[in-house]
This record gives structure tokens, C-alpha cells and sequence, in this order.
């Protein structure tokens, strides 16, 4: 197939403002998606309504089947999300989920603690963050509800604890990719004073984006900072009204409990301990087999270098599941009750997954748009060496908003930053790589075509849209500090000297936010 060649050319980023602009302005995510889609395919393939239809058939095709064998990653994680659905609704019905928010409720004495149990489960589900938004998402959600706590501050706290842990992890599926990038990235470079796990270890402080966001939610749990949108969500939640109402009802794994449900902590504890257990001995279990099939000893980081995560995820939800049902036949529910169950939470995922479908859909003509080849070639300037982390860092802002993919920017920019680095100063290769992750995960969380950023707002029951718009001010405010920060160390060399810098404009900004909050606070109601 001919397609144009988009790649010198500003019009390459036309689709993707297309379906962001439309997102944003008509709130109407499969429209927008659908309409960016439609005009990059038009203009791929000179608008030709015949080479567009087939082209676009072959994507959609390519999402689940491409080169004669299945799309293993993509399959994997909608298998991964009807198999949760499956286990989450379950968990409902057998009545674990009203336990864990009955237990909750007794040790959560207000909206505040609420909030922070919530936040503190990224620690237990920090192996992969779609993993985390859709299981915290559907734990934590009858007890934020219980406490009238905002289904869009509820997708916040997922989305906004999810990414930056995950990025800052070794252990993950992020950490893994990374170390792996950033590993062949020394080796062409001929940088072997350390190890690529030392290097990560190293480039930690470095990731101001992802360090002040969860700063940033610190101060949200504690200081009740609702800015922008927020507040408004807030306020609607303290009435009673979770969402907004006037859109209907949002996706999510809302199921209602028998009255006659007699499950326990147990019947949430054992499951989900299982779906985490497993996953990381599947993880370690496929790296494992890589490594020895190549010839290389074992190691725990080697394994989680060269893991399949789809697929470990996929066999960690069938055990979860196995050990669900055989809680509930404990319990002697009815067979028709727990096979009614699983349909049920099948189903609720489905509204994700046809969006899902439709933002790598997008992102497929993105690519074929070749949206990052072009901004990535912004960076070939002649810019002073103090300001290439800076412009690193935005070149991956825009890219990761441009395209819905965190991942993707960082295969085309992690190279391009260390050779841009080993051309000018290689002192500056990882501030540069550290850059590059933090303008990702900015880009992952702000982009309205972000898979994150829709299971984020699925695992809350949040409109999608909602959680983008309310999550946008608190992104921006900590990426704006981030690229302080990223100026600080160009100027510096100084990771230190750029943490201070950020640190300084965050604790302003927060000052400022809440001296204008502060009037329209109320106090936190205690809800048991």
C-alpha cells in the first residue's frame, strides 16, 4: 500500500489534534477518535475512498491479527480485562467487595483517610499500570463512594499513582522496558562505567515529572487540593451526586450485591493476593525462558527484562479467578447466581474495550503518519547543550499527547536523546533518558487518546472525559516545574539543583492553589 509520506511535513499531527480537539470541545470520545482517525486515513491515502476503506480494515484487523498469527499483546489485554471483569464481579456479588468496604469503612474514619487507602494500593499492584487502575479502581470504589468522594478524583488517584510508580519502579513491566532500552542505548555508546540498573536506579530523582506527581497527590489527599474542574466534581460528590449526571450513567464494573451475599475479607484477600502472586511468577517464569533459551544465566532483573506481560497477566487473572469460584462454591452460592456474575462483569468492560479499539486504531495511523518521526526531528537543531534536557523533556510531552503512547515515545526518543547526548556532551545521556520518561508519562496522563487514561476512568466508573479534563491542571501545573527543573540541570549539571528548583515552583504553586481553594473548602464529613 502507498501511503504519503508525512514525515517532514506539520500536517502529520493533524489527526491526532483532530480527535484531542474534538475530545475535548464535544466530550464525545468514539466521535472524536473515530473523526481522527477517518481524516488520517483520508490524507495516508490521498483520499481515495477505496484505498482508504481498505486500509483502514487492514488496521483494525492488525489490532487483533497481523504477519498470519495473532497480536499477542493486544489480545493478551482484552483477555486480561473480561477476565477481570469476570473476577471483580465475582468479588461483588459474593459479597467480598461490601466486606473490604465494610473493614475499610471502621479503620477509614473520614474522606481524607479514604483517599489515602486508595493511594496506598499502588504499592500492592505496582507490577503494570493498567493492572493497577482497573483492580484498585474496582476494590477501592464502594469505599470512596461511601465516603462521597468524586468518581473523577477517584480516576485521578489511579491514574496519577499508576504511571509515575510504575516508571519509577525496576521491578514492573515499566522498569523492565526501560532497562532494556536504556541498556542498548550505553552498549551503542560505549557507556560501561555502569550497569543499565544502575543507570535507572540513577536517572530516579531525575524523573521530576513522575517524583512531583506523586508529590502532587500527596498534597491532594491532604490538603483537599481540588483545582480546576475538580472542585466542581468535588462539591456535586459531597450532595450525593458520585458523577456527573447529566451525561448517564459511565462505564464500570458496578454490580449489585444479593442481599443474602455472605462473603468475607477472604473472599477478596486470597483472590487478589493470588492475581498478584501469580503475575509476578508468570513474569518471571516467561523472562526465565528467554534468558535460557539464549544462553544466559538467571537473574531476577534479566527476567524482568525479557517478560511477557500479557501474558502473565492473562494466567494470573485465570488463577485469580479459579481461587474466586472456588471461594464462592465455600460460600454455596447458587450456581446461577456466580455464572450470572461473570457475564455481568464481562460485559461492564466492554464500553473500554470498543474505545480501546478505537485509540489503537488511532494510534496505528499515527504511527503511519510518522506524527513522532517529524516532532522527534525538532530536536535536530542547534540548541544549546544547557537546553537540551528541556527540550527533550518537550518534544516528549507533545509526542506522548500526540500519539496516546508512553511506550512508543519512549522506543523513538530514548534513542534519539542519547544520541543527541553522546553527540554534544555525554555527562548529559541520563538527565536527557530521565527527561524523556518524565514528558512520556505527562503525555500518557493528559492525552485524551491515552489507553491509561481510559482505563483509568473504566476502573473509577468515571466518564472518560471527565477524568481527563480534571486530571489535566494538576498534569500541566507539575510538568510546567518538571521543565524548571529540566533548565536547572542543563545549566547545573545537578540532579540535585534540578529536584530544588522543581521542589521551590511546586511548594508556590501549592501555596497559591490553596490560599484560592481555601474559601470554597468544606470540612471533611465523617461518613461510617
Amino acid at each position: 500500500m502507498n501511503l504519503f509520506d508525512f514525515s517532514d511535513s506539520l500536517w502529520s499531527v493533524l489527526p491526532a489534534m483532530i480527535a484531542v480537539i474534538l475530545a475535548v470541545s464535544t466530550r464525545r470520545v468514539l466521535l472524536s477518535l473515530g473523526t481522527g482517525i477517518a481524516a488520517g486515513a483520508l490524507m495516508l491515502n490521498h483520499y481515495s475512498p477505496l484505498d482508504t476503506l481498505h486500509y483502514l480494515v487492514d488496521k483494525v484487523l492488525a489490532i487483533v491479527w497481523s504477519d498470519g498469527t495473532l497480536n499477542g499483546d493486544n489480545v493478551n489485554m482484552i483477555i486480561f480485562m473480561l477476565l477481570l471483569g469476570a473476577l471483580i464481579s465475582l468479588m461483588s456479588v459474593s459479597g467480598a467487595t461490601q466486606a473490604f468496604a465494610d473493614w475499610a469503612s471502621v479503620r477509614c474514619k473520614d474522606r481524607r483517610s479514604a483517599k489515602s487507602l486508595t493511594g496506598l494500593m499502588v504499592f500492592v499492584f505496582f507490577i503494570d499500570d493498567f493492572f493497577h487502575s482497573l483492580s484498585v479502581g474496582a476494590i477501592c470504589r464502594p469505599v470512596t463512594d461511601r465516603f462521597k468522594i468524586s468518581r473523577a478524583k477517584l480516576a485521578y488517584l489511579l491514574d496519577s499513582t499508576a504511571a509515575p510508580v510504575c516508571v519509577l519502579m525496576p521491578i514492573s513491566s515499566w522498569g523492565a522496558y526501560i532497562i532494556a532500552l536504556v541498556g542498548g542505548i550505553m552498549v551503542a555508546h560505549n557507556v560501561t562505567d555502569q550497569s543499565p540498573i544502575a543507570a535507572f536506579v540513577e536517572m530516579m530523582p531525575m524523573n521530576l515529572y513522575a517524583v512531583f506527581t506523586l508529590v502532587m497527590v500527596i498534597c491532594v489527599i491532604f490538603f483537599q487540593l481540588d483545582i480546576g474542574p475538580m472542585r466542581k466534581h468535588e462539591a456535586r460528590a459531597l450532595e450525593g451526586q458520585l458523577w456527573d449526571e447529566s451525561q448517564g450513567k459511565p462505564a464500570g464494573l458496578d454490580v449489585e450485591v444479593p442481599e443474602d451475599a455472605k462473603g468475607g475479607m477472604i473472599d477478596m484477600v486470597l483472590p487478589i493476593f493470588t492475581l498478584t502472586a501469580a503475575t509476578v511468577f508468570f513474569m518471571v517464569q516467561s523472562g526465565a525462558e528467554v534468558l535460557a533459551a539464549n544462553g544466559r544465566a538467571f537473574s531476577v532483573i534479566g527476567s524482568f527484562e525479557n517478560t511477557n506481560v500479557g501474558s502473565s497477566l492473562v494466567y494470573g487473572a485465570i488463577c485469580s479467578l479459579v481461587v474466586s469460584v472456588g471461594l464462592a462454591l465455600r460460600l454455596k452460592m447458587s450456581a446461577s447466581t456466580w455464572l450470572k456474575a461473570a457475564p455481568q462483569g464481562i460485559s461492564a468492560m466492554m464500553p473500554a474495550i470498543v474505545i480501546l479499539f478505537f485509540a489503537w486504531t488511532i494510534g496505528a495511523v499515527v504511527r503511519d503518519m510518522q506524527t513522532g518521526i517529524y516532532l522527534a526531528s525538532m530536536a535536530n537543531g542547534n540548541l544549546p547543550i544547557e537546553l537540551l534536557p528541556a527540550l527533550v523533556f518537550v518534544l516528549s510531552c507533545a509526542m506522548a499527547f500526540a500519539t496516546g503512547t508512553s511506550w512508543g515515545t519512549f522506543g523513538i526518543m530514548l534513542p534519539l536523546a542519547g544520541d543527541i547526548a553522546a553527540a554534544s556532551d555525554i555527562a548529559m545521556l541520563l538527565p536527557m533518558l530521565s527527561a524523556v520518561l518524565a514528558g512520556a508519562v505527562f503525555g500518557d496522563h493528559s492525552s485524551p487518546i491515552s489507553s491509561t487514561s481510559i482505563l483509568s476512568a473504566t476502573g473509577a466508573g468515571c466518564h472518560h472525559m471527565d477524568h481527563v479534563l480534571t486530571q489535566l491542571p494538576y498534569a500541566c501545573s507539575v510538568a510546567f516545574g518538571a521543565l524548571l527543573g529540566y533548565l536547572a540541570i542543563g545549566y547545573t549539571h545537578s540532579a540535585w539543583a534540578g529536584l530544588a528548583v522543581s521542589g521551590i515552583w511546586f511548594l508556590g504553586f501549592c501555596i497559591f492553589a490553596m490560599r484560592k481553594v481555601q474559601p470554597a473548602m468544606v470540612s471533611e464529613p465523617v461518613t461510617n
